[in-house]
């Protein structure tokens, strides 16, 4: 069944680095003595299961700034946000949103680590005349796929690495709507044979959905789509769906009372071509915790069982760094 019942709050929107937000303009710089500016960045979290998690011990929180993002001299990257974790072999990857908020401008970018707490910026890995973001970041068959946010436009946009992790190009057109059609967040899922593509419009609180028998497409919108109707607690998506003791979870932004508040769980109970239904987890995933780092707001999080049957996780948040 779809949900269509949505918590009377009043909804506040920050001031973002995700699409669907409007951008802002450069804050000036602060003052001698002034508290810094409230910026996006990077962090890692771990615990037994991905509904515990906490600050991953020995990292030093955030693990990585806008500041560090160096290879873009013609921007100022104040904004990293939206972390995209693979794990392959010895090696931690983070792809990422770099972005300079003031002329909402940036790329794609990499950074990597071998134990997951110490983390290095490597590059930026695409970066296009438009504006990309929130990439998904996933292997099928032996490649490696990318799928960012381009909001600006109106497509859905297909990467394949060429030499993962640095080298990608352009493959195709998942998704073409209309010039008033924008797609949010897409986020991408393989269940039971097929392919489902979760994506949100401009408003934080609808979510659509998508599905193909094949990667290539085409994708046609679901019939029931969408699946989330004027419900900012749980429209967005927020990072990659997960499976947890047998149990398949979306995850989704809460963007009540203000935008990116926290993180929610949703257990996906039915899904098929002709299917759908989900129950909300009650308690978040993570959530704005009013100091430091992760004052304001914390609205991404990519959650990945380890070997040990521990999990790890990186993560956004909106704070004072």
């Amino acid at each position: 069944m779809r949900r269509r019942e949505a918590l009377q709050l009043p909804l506040a929107v920050l001031a973002a680095a995700c699409a669907g937000a409007r951008p802002v303009a450069a804050q000036p710089a602060p003052a001698a003595g002034a508290a810094p500016a409230d910026l996006w960045t990077l962090g890692m979290f771990a615990g037994p299961s991905p509904f515990a998690l906490a600050p991953l011990a020995g990292a030093t929180q955030p693990i990585l700034r806008g500041a560090d993002v160096t290879d873009m001299p013609d921007l100022r990257i104040d904004t990293v946000a939206h972390p995209n974790l693979v794990i392959a072999g010895d090696r931690h990857w983070l792809f990422f949103t770099a972005k300079d908020l003031s002329v909402n401008k940036g790329g794609i970018g990499l950074a990597e680590s071998r134990d997951g707490r110490v983390w290095r910026f490597r590059r930026t890995v695409i970066r296009e005349s438009f504006v990309l973001s929130d990439p998904y970041v996933f292997e099928w068959q032996g490649t490696w796929y990318m799928v960012p946010e381009a909001y600006t436009g109106t497509t859905v946009r297909l990467y394949r690495a060429t030499a993962f992790p640095d080298r990608w190009e352009f493959v195709r057109d998942l998704l073409a709507g209309d010039a008033d059609t924008h797609f949010i967040s897409p986020t991408l899922l393989r269940h039971e044979g097929r392919w489902y593509l979760f994506t949100s419009p401009p408003g934080n609180d609808t979510l659509r959905l998508f599905h193909a028998d094949d990667l290539a497409g085409p994708f046609v919108e679901h019939p029931r789509s969408p699946v989330v109707v004027k419900d900012a607690h749980l429209a967005r998506p927020a990072g990659r769906p997960f499976v947890h003791d047998g149990a398949l979870y979306r995850v989704a932004q809460d963007c009540v009372p203000t935008y990116g508040r926290a993180v929610r769980a949703c257990r996906i109970t039915t899904l098929s071509s002709t299917a759908y239904a989900e129950t909300p987890v009650s308690a978040p995933l993570i959530e704005a915790n009013g100091d430091g780092w992760m004052r304001k707001a914390a609205h991404h999080v990519d959650a990945h069982r380890r070997p040990d049957g521990t999990w790890i996780a990186a993560v956004d948040a909106l704070g004072a760094p």
